[in-house]
Parts: structure tokens; C-alpha cells; sequence
């Protein structure tokens, strides 16, 4: 059996090391892409300290990802999300506006797995609800462009063991 590497005073590390890596994977313009692990796939890592998050994902304006955060080697944290468009005229640049911009905000309204609970650039808004903490949780964020919605994600994750 696959013992928890993380306790309790862990989490607050983890919650610390995922605003950091949330913020230089996919948000980040500059990222480096990691080699892919898996045909297709597009994959990002962070490390710091004990702590190191691989994310791969597929797909562009409708996507799948999982990230999982290992401590010392062994994997002891992932999330998994599915997120799609609801109107075919968004672009990927305009998806990835108002997305990267909530991933990099500070904030502590919400656990750090996504962004905040709303976020506002130009006629573009990012929401996002989750609800548990980060032993288990489950969210969603929905995107509106001049209050219409135009994106829907959600997503899971918590400890392994």
C-alpha cells in the first residue's frame, strides 16, 4: 500500500509551493515544456525544495490535464481537470488571457489548485468554486465574454496514498 508522503504541516508547504508552481507551468508565456511524456501530450514541471509538480495536458480550447506533486520522488498530491469552450468563435489566445491571467493572481479566497474566485480583465471574467480542501476537493470555473459564459472546467484531486 502507497503510503501519504505529506502531514499535516505539509499542506500549508504544498498550499505555499502550488502558488508558486501554479504560476510558472501554464500561466507562465515563457514555461518550458518538459519533454512529453506521453504521445501528444504538452507537459510542464516545477520544483523547489522536496517538492516537484509535473502537468501534462491535451488538447488546446477543450483539454484534459493532470498534475501530480511528488515530494521527495514520491507522488503525493494530483488534480485532474476537463475543460471545453461553449461557443466556437473563442480563440486560444483570448482562452488563455483571461486563464493565465487568473492562474497568476495572489489570492486567498479559494485553495490554491486553480485561480481566485473571480477575475476580471477587459469584457472577459473568470470563476471559480471548489469545494473541500487540499486532502479533497472538486471545482468548478466557468469563463463569460459580455456576460454570456463561454467556458466550462472542472476538476478533482487531493492526497495520494
Amino acid at each position: 500500500m502507497l503510503e501519504c508522503f505529506l502531514d499535516k504541516m505539509d499542506i500549508d508547504s504544498l498550499a505555499r509551493f502550488l502558488k508558486i508552481a501554479n504560476k510558472n507551468m501554464y500561466a507562465s508565456e515563457t514555461a518550458k515544456k518538459t519533454p512529453s511524456q506521453i504521445p501528444e501530450s504538452r507537459d510542464y514541471e516545477y520544483s523547489e525544495g522536496d517538492f516537484l509538480c509535473h502537468d501534462t495536458y491535451f488538447g488546446e480550447t477543450n483539454f484534459i490535464s493532470e498534475n501530480i506533486v511528488y515530494k521527495k520522488g514520491k507522488p503525493s498530491w494530483g488534480v485532474n481537470y476537463y475543460g471545453y469552450n461553449l461557443v466556437q468563435d473563442i480563440t486560444e489566445a483570448e482562452l488563455d488571457k483571461v486563464l493565465r491571467g487568473a492562474l497568476k493572481q495572489d489570492y486567498n479566497d479559494v485553495i490554491p489548485v486553480r485561480g481566485p474566485k473571480i477575475y476580471k480583465i477587459e469584457n472577459l471574467e473568470y470563476q471559480n468554486n471548489v469545494e473541500g480542501d487540499l486532502t479533497r476537493f472538486e471545482g468548478k470555473e466557468k469563463i463569460f465574454r459580455d456576460g454570456k459564459q463561454i467556458y466550462y472546467a472542472v476538476y478533482h484531486g487531493g492526497l495520494i496514498k
